[in-house]
């Protein structure tokens, strides 16, 4: 019997502003631009407001800024 899943298990809708994000749709997750691997809401610290992308790592926000991602 498949099991069903909460909204908090599907990737969450953000709004990537300069000094935080708003919850567009809830969910747990977004999921990272460049490797696509999810990253919890509570661990967010990168994002791009101009592309309103989600990064997983300062290295990796810095790469896509670079055009090198």
């Amino acid at each position: 019997m498949p099991m069903l899943m909460s909204s908090g298990e599907h990737a969450a809708t953000l709004v990537y502003g300069p000094n935080g994000f708003r919850v567009i749709k809830p969910g747990r997750f977004v999921a990272c631009a460049v490797t696509g691997e999810p990253i919890a809401l509570e661990a967010l610290r990168y994002w791009s407001v101009d592309r309103q992308e989600a990064y997983a790592t300062p290295e990796i926000a810095t790469r896509r800024m670079l055009g090198q991602a």
